[in-house]
């Protein structure tokens, strides 16, 4: 379809418009100058020479707040960093255990309890995923080894054998709050209630 002078839509006015546009841009002073001369580039980045927060400590800090699918996420982000070592590993169970994924957190919390046969977190956590499973039993033999490897000192890993010696006489027995398990975590050489 052609279209005369007479009947084109706009006429040739936006060509024309166009043109005196671009050649006025042209003469003015403040055309566009080079992007480096303004230190215009794309920011550079992480600053690699600063030191990042270690992911064990804000995963320990999102696991206080019950945020446990982001805490998780840090402890993995911790285990890129500093290695799978049994910190690591006796976070990201208590973080599955905490999400309901029990299978996950018994499989990696045994991985730990065999890494470091002497860390007492990962065995108390363990028997806390037994207990929730229902193997009072051998929640029970776990909770006393990790007693025994501290020393009785934790009040929490004395209550979580109390509770287990309570269900291994009578399972049917109802205790107040079936969570009422402690987790605990080693911070500085410190134990600490992740949850109650």
């Amino acid at each position: 379809m052609q279209f005369n002078r007479a009947t084109r839509p706009f006429g040739g006015h936006v060509l024309s418009v166009f043109c005196f546009m671009l050649a006025l841009s042209a003469c003015s002073q403040d055309r566009l100058t080079p992007l480096k001369d303004n230190g215009l580039y794309a920011p550079k980045g992480i600053d690699t020479s600063e030191t990042s927060v270690d992911g064990l400590i804000v995963g320990h800090r999102l696991m206080a707040a019950g945020e446990y699918e982001l805490a998780l996420t840090a402890y993995l982000r911790a285990a890129v960093g500093r290695g799978l070592d049994v910190d690591v590993m006796s976070a990201i169970g208590s973080a599955n255990l905490k999400l309901g994924r029990l299978g996950q957190a018994e499989k990696i919390l045994r991985r730990a309890v065999k890494a470091d046969e002497t860390f007492v977190p990962a065995w108390n956590n363990l028997g806390v995923v037994l207990m929730e499973q229902g193997n009072f039993g051998e929640a029970e033999r776990v909770f006393r080894t990790a007693f025994a490897l501290d020393s009785g000192d934790s009040a929490e890993i004395r209550d979580n054998l109390r509770l287990a010696l309570a269900k291994l006489k009578n399972p049917d027995t109802i205790i107040d709050n079936e969570s009422d398990f402690a987790l605990v975590r080693r911070g500085t050489g410190d134990y600490l209630i992740l949850a109650r």
